[in-house]
């Protein structure tokens, strides 16, 4: 029994004293190295954080080419409906094409008519331009160009007929003038 008491009390003596020769290590490297590391811990923090972002996105990668890689019946299914938006993409811009040209052609056929009909007024010797643009206005009973022309000329004008905003008058206290010509004078 004595011997067992012994290594008892003898026991906690020998790890006091290892955790005194710990302590007293631990200490004065952390004295020393330790901000160093403090430092090296944090950047070993970030860089475990990016490896793991990464290594993530890796596995996700491959768990998304295996599944492709499994249904090819999704696989399918995608090429045609990418296939099918393209023919109805396609179909609408012909559409468009067939509407564009429509135009075109009845803009032509405008434009040969207006010719045809200059050419005729030209042979009877009237004037081709006021009949050749507008033959609705002289069928149509409205009022005529001469006095659309006198409206114009009854507005009050906005300013007086001798000004001039190059002239440099009659501005007030709103004239410009130009800088001095040579270097500047500064020191």
């Amino acid at each position: 029994m004595e011997r067992q008491e012994e290594s008892l009390s003898a026991r906690p003596a020998l790890e006091t004293e290892g955790l005194r020769f710990l302590h007293t290590t631990v200490g004065s490297l952390l004295a020393t190295y330790g901000w160093y590391v403090v430092f090296s811990c944090i950047l070993l923090y970030v860089v475990f954080q990016k490896l793991s972002a990464r290594l993530r996105a890796l596995r996700q990668r491959q768990l998304d080419r295996a599944a492709a890689a499994v249904e090819p019946d999704v696989v399918v299914k995608r090429q045609e409906a990418v296939a099918a938006a393209r023919l109805k993409m396609q179909e609408e811009l012909n559409a468009q094409v067939e509407k564009h040209k429509e135009k075109l052609k009845q803009l032509e056929e405008e434009k040969r008519r207006q010719k045809i009909e200059m050419w005729d007024s030209m042979q009877e010797g009237k004037s081709y331009k006021g009949n050749a643009k507008k033959p609705q206005e002289e069928d149509s009973p409205g009022p005529s160009t001469s006095s659309v022309l006198k409206r114009k000329s009854d507005r009050k004008p906005l300013r007086g007929g001798g000004y001039n905003p190059l002239s440099g008058e009659g501005g007030g206290a709103c004239s410009w003038r130009p800088g001095r010509r040579g270097p500047s004078s500064g020191g």
